[in-house]
């Protein structure tokens, strides 16, 4: 069996297999090494996510399955929405979210000791457009959500990896290091454009590859095209 990076998130993790998504692109980037598997649900919270997780990963809570080499675990987005805004019902308050973080590294740590397990902050967010495309009836006509929100649960999620000794992609402020993030690297306000994939595609490689997981150290599947004797063709694969 090949190995396995699941990637565990809301909406942004859902998308990241369309055409130029960040998941596509990992996918495609570890082709011939490890299948990456997607576990992304729009519209959930840690809150939710916590209650699912023997759904999500069926038979860990045994022990059972191979441990993979990785899980990103990308949520908050939907936890900072405010909670007196159309979207309110998807709030989690800030310490619930760490709260509930922590349960989910828990989790993970306990059924795959030796997994690595890499947390993805919120992205930040771009409130003139999150007015166009709000998720549901706005009659207050305000954002659903703030980039100073998503920037304190952004805060909260660095906090709760530097606790776990776990590695942490702090998107709310590499994001804003580019001048025209707003529109180059955002959709909508929220969900990411060609660029955002892009960033995390590579914020993830990045991290992986501190973790010792990259296609230098993992191992190929099969024997490569180069690899076979065009003399003796089956040879490789009797190694």
């Amino acid at each position: 069996m090949r190995p396995k990076i699941y990637l565990f998130g809301d909406s942004i993790t859902e998308e990241s297999f369309g055409d130029g998504g960040w998941g596509a692109s990992l996918a495609h980037h570890f082709s011939r090494n490890v299948d990456v598997v997607l576990r992304g649900y729009s519209g959930y919270n840690t809150r939710w996510a916590e209650m699912v997780l023997e759904r999500v990963f069926p038979g860990s809570q045994d022990g059972g399955g191979e441990a993979p080499l990785a899980v990103t675990v990308f949520f908050g987005a939907n936890d900072a929405c405010l909670p007196d805004r159309c979207s309110g019902f998807q709030h989690v308050p800030l310490d619930e979210y760490k709260h509930n973080l922590r349960s989910i590294v828990s989790f993970l740590k306990k059924q795959w000791p030796t997994t690595h397990i890499i947390l993805i902050t919120p992205p930040p967010i771009d409130e003139e457009a999150r007015l166009l495309f709000p998720y549901i009836e706005n009659p207050l006509n305000q954002p659903e959500r703030t980039n100073e929100a998503a920037g304190a649960f952004a805060e909260a999620c660095v906090a709760v990896a530097r606790e776990s000794g776990l590695p942490v992609i702090d998107l709310w402020i590499k994001m804003q290091q580019f001048p025209d993030w707003q529109k180059a690297h955002l959709r909508d306000g929220l969900h990411l454009a060609p660029r955002g994939n892009r960033l995390v595609f590579e914020e993830v490689v990045a991290k992986l590859r501190d973790e010792g997981l990259s296609l230098e150290s993992l191992p190929v599947d099969l024997p490569l095209i180069a690899d076979i004797d065009p003399n003796d063709p089956l040879k490789a694969f009797h190694k």
